[in-house]
């Protein structure tokens, strides 16, 4: 009954999770399966099919950078304690071209994403958004930049 306790060992060992013998735990979907595409990929993509729609009538915007940013930078004047009431949540913004970086549009997910329910209305907002960005940059309605631009 005094048998000594052996010294632990000095490696840690690796963990390893094998519940009721059933096997390692591994990805819910393969990576081909769109459900194992992330809310981000899932919007970076909308955004790139939009851009891709309108390069081929705007060869211009091979020149623009778009970039997908999760929220807003809302530089207002409320505090933490009073927020602005009257403050609007942004879609999407535009930076014009400078004399050493090239013009950007930015489409922030977030916002875009809590406007709409499913995945049909988030790209169709998201085509929205994008057109918007492009007319406002380039200085013309969104009905020019694409003429099926407000149909449902």
């Amino acid at each position: 009954m005094d048998k000594p306790v052996p010294p632990r060992a000095t490696e840690p060992r690796p963990r390893r999770r094998d519940r009721h013998g059933r096997g390692m735990r591994g990805p819910v979907a393969p990576p081909q399966v769109p459900l194992s595409a992330s809310r981000g990929q899932v919007f970076a993509d909308l955004v790139q099919d939009s851009v891709e729609r309108l390069e081929r009538r705007w060869q211009q915007l091979a020149d623009v950078d778009f970039l997908i940013l999760d929220v807003p930078f809302m530089d207002g004047t409320g505090s933490a304690d009073e927020p602005l009431a009257d403050e609007v949540v942004p879609l999407g913004g535009i930076s014009p071209a400078r004399d050493d970086q090239r013009a950007r549009i930015v489409i922030y997910r977030r916002p875009v994403e809590i406007r709409t329910k499913s995945r049909d209305e988030r790209a169709a907002l998201v085509h929205e958004v994008v057109v918007e960005q492009v007319a406002e940059l380039l200085g013309l309605s969104p009905e020019s930049v694409d003429p099926r631009y407000g149909e449902d």
